[in-house]
Parts: structure tokens; sequence; C-alpha cells
């Protein structure tokens, strides 16, 4: 994803707003946490190794279709979770 030309990151994507750097960071790692492994590798390959999804689902044997709605869900799981 791309916001004006600049990368989206993944705290662009699940958090509400800049406040707090510190504590994004550490609810972060906590949220990763509980991913599992596979999970874990999507959001890494996603967001910190800059890798399409296509790239993703090559790496994992699925389609790109599969990659997206596991991205959504996985996405939609941290948010929740930072909203608590």
């Amino acid at each position: 994803f791309e916001n004006d030309g600049d990368p989206i990151t993944l705290m662009d994507q699940i958090s509400d707003n800049d406040d707090d750097k510190w504590f994004d960071k550490l609810a972060l790692k906590e949220a990763m946490n509980k991913l599992s492994d596979r999970e874990r590798l999507i959001v890494y390959l996603r967001y910190f190794k800059d890798q399409t999804q296509s790239e993703v689902a090559e790496r994992l044997g699925i389609s790109q279709v599969q990659v997206s709605r596991l991205e959504k869900k996985i996405l939609r799981t941290m948010k929740d979770q930072f909203s608590r």
C-alpha cells in the first residue's frame, strides 16, 4: 500500500493515531506474538521486507488472493487488539 507516494507502514494500518510511539511499538510486539508462525511470516515479509502479495504467495505456495485475504484478516485481528 502507498499513501501519497510514501509507503504505508504496519502501524499506519492498525493504529488510529500517532501518540505514544513507544506504546505502539510495545503493543505491536505483543500483537505480533499472538499471531501464528504463518501469520507472522506474512506480516514480516509484507511490512518489514516490503514484498508484494504475489512474492509472498510464491514463497508460501499459495495464491495472491489467499495472501490478500489472510493479510486483511491479520490486520483486522491486530487492529481489534489495539482497540481493547
